[in-house]
């Protein structure tokens, strides 16, 4: 069992390094994020159930060490660089100028966004998570997700220079 949690642990780590990176907005901070919530969850391997995600369990606790890394800096304040926000796809999609520009600009409005319109920002349109994954992820309800959702979208459409299609 105990090795199957590690080559399942492992298998994720691109995928928590995205999610970390779209919280704190750059590699290092969130390769430091996705480190102590490796730790964490290896520490805490028996507290894991055998059968349920595994994803969710690790952006929950990658969320909460975010969460609470934030609430011992609110004092000081932290300033993100934008061009440290490496949410990336390693040049796949993005190879022309065009694209590379529409990726930074998304990097930087997504930067702009609150910690919780972020957070469901990314799971559900990068991490391609449900809305109900998501809302189990974050222990939130399901319209709280849609309606952070639906925030997010409508703060970053103008940022983007695209617009909203009519309100249904």
């Amino acid at each position: 069992m105990q090795d199957r949690f590690r080559q399942d642990l492992v298998a994720l780590v691109p995928k928590l390094r995205r999610f970390a990176y779209s919280l704190t907005g750059n590699r290092q901070d969130g390769d430091d994020l996705v480190q102590a919530a490796c730790e964490k969850a290896l520490r805490n391997a028996a507290q894991f159930q055998a059968g349920t995600r595994m994803d969710s369990w690790m952006y929950r606790i990658i969320q909460t060490l975010w969460i609470d890394d934030r609430r011992s800096h609110q004092r000081r304040g932290t300033a993100m660089d934008p061009d440290d926000a490496d949410l990336s796809d390693e040049g796949k999609a993005a190879s022309l100028p065009e694209d590379r520009m529409m990726l930074a600009q998304t990097r930087a409005a997504m930067a702009a966004l609150p910690e919780a319109q972020r957070t469901v920002l990314a799971l559900v349109a990068i991490e391609g998570l449900s809305y109900r994954e998501t809302a189990e992820t974050l222990d939130i309800p399901v319209g709280t997700v849609m309606s952070r959702l639906s925030r997010a979208r409508e703060a970053l459409l103008p940022k983007l220079g695209l617009s909203q299609g009519p309100r249904q």
